[in-house]
Order: C-alpha cells, then structure tokens, then sequence
C-alpha cells in the first residue's frame, strides 16, 4: 500500500511551486547597501523583501500588470466618487440615499481597475 496517493502527490508538488526556492542576487558598495537598509527600514521590511518587491514590481510592469498603489486607488476612488456626485449636482438633480450607496458600491468595485488604466495610459504617454 502507497503511503501517499498519487493525487496527494500532484497536490504536494503543486505547493512547492509556489514555494521560494531559488534566489537572484547583485552586488552592491558599502553606499548602496546602508541606502538599502534605510529604505527598507522606513519601508517597514526586511532588505530581501523589499529587494523581492522591487523585482516582482519590475516584471509586472515590463508584462503589462501593473498593479496600482493603495494611495492611488483610493484617489482614483475619490475621483470617481467626486464625479459621480457633482454632475448631479450640478444639473439640479437631487441624490437619493439609494443612489448614493449604489454610487458607493459601484467605485468601491471600480476604483483598483481605473487606478491601473490610469496607471497603464501614463506609462504609455
């Protein structure tokens, strides 16, 4: 009798995939690593970690998945909300409490996609 099925080992070695296994490294001055360990202190992260960001950032980017920032999102959020509140507004129609939170509900769904168009068109300018 096997002590592992083979679909428990699929599933196993499915998991290693994702594990991290493999390294990419650089050399760096004595300059360029205190500047490292700086940024990444004020960054809250380990050196390897934000070094390991950076890359999968690059590779997103170069791919054409950028994915936008939370400042960005949220700004873009509050441009969409701004918008769909002032035409309204602005043409004299009044805003029900329903319309309101159907508005709400709706940026809440779009604002990551038009951070990253608006990500995407400015990498394009």
């Amino acid at each position: 009798m096997a002590i592992l099925e083979d679909s428990e080992i699929a599933t196993k070695a499915e998991e290693r995939t994702r594990f991290r296994l493999k390294s990419a490294g650089t050399k760096l001055n004595q300059q360029e690593l205190r500047n490292l360990g700086v940024l990444a202190k004020r960054r809250g992260v380990r050196p390897g970690e934000l070094i390991r960001k950076l890359i999968l950032d690059e590779l997103a980017r170069d791919a054409g998945t950028v994915a936008a920032s939370t400042e960005l999102t949220e700004i873009m959020g509050i441009r969409l909300m701004l918008t769909n509140l002032f035409r309204p507004l602005a043409t004299g129609q009044k805003l029900t409490p329903e319309a309101f939170d159907n508005m709400v509900a709706e940026v809440k769904k779009r604002k990551r996609s038009v951070a990253e168009d608006a990500l995407q068109d400015l990498e394009r300018a």
